[in-house]
């Protein structure tokens, strides 16, 4: 079934979506996912964000070929379409209050997403090892770092959501930045877990 997708022109397709053709909406929808949720999570986002985004990219797109807004002009024109409505919507989330508010981290990497074609290697590598450094990190300090930085939450809401005490998710918050920043910062040796 997923292989009729790709044999069909983008004509096929710009029909299928004025006719809300249900099964080859969602082979589509499917289809074109994987790329945003790349997108997404290589630039400090979540699963969450990247389904967030990518359906919001699909309803606009969905629309503006029902509106006559967009007419492709090559075989992956929809597809292209769709991954620029989601990298701007990702864009405007990184640039957003919520993200530009954010500590040193969080600055380098939009700063290397928004200058994606930058060939500053030496920005680069440290964004490089920031990401790498966060996917190692532990899934408790992953979803305490993301839930306070990223969605801004209280420290009080994030200590209740845990049942710990506030005091107890601050020091937990810094352990989990302090081990961040020594994996990013540090050179490469063994690290001792105590």
């Amino acid at each position: 079934m997923g292989k009729t997708l790709y044999l069909l022109s983008q004509s096929q397709l710009i029909r299928a979506i004025k006719t809300n053709d249900t099964g080859l909406l969602k082979q589509f929808y499917v289809a074109n996912y994987p790329k945003v949720e790349t997108l997404v999570l290589k630039n400090s986002g979540t699963i969450e964000h990247a389904k967030d985004i990518y359906q919001e990219a699909f309803i606009l797109v969905w629309t503006n070929v029902n509106n006559g807004k967009f007419v492709p002009q090559n075989q992956t024109a929809l597809q292209g379409y769709l991954y620029q409505i989601a990298k701007n919507k990702w864009t405007d989330v990184l640039r957003s209050k919520t993200f530009k508010h954010s500590k040193y981290l969080d600055n380098n990497m939009l700063r290397s997403f928004e200058n994606e074609e930058d060939d500053n290697e030496q920005e680069n590598t440290k964004l490089e090892m920031a990401m790498e450094a966060f996917k190692n990190l532990g899934q408790p300090c992953k979803q305490l770092l993301k839930t306070f930085y990223f969605e801004k939450k209280p420290l009080r809401d994030i200590a209740s959501e845990l049942n710990i005490e506030e005091a107890t998710a601050r020091n937990k918050k810094y352990r989990c930045m302090e081990k961040l920043r020594n994996m990013v910062f540090t050179p490469k040796k063994e690290k001792i877990e105590k």
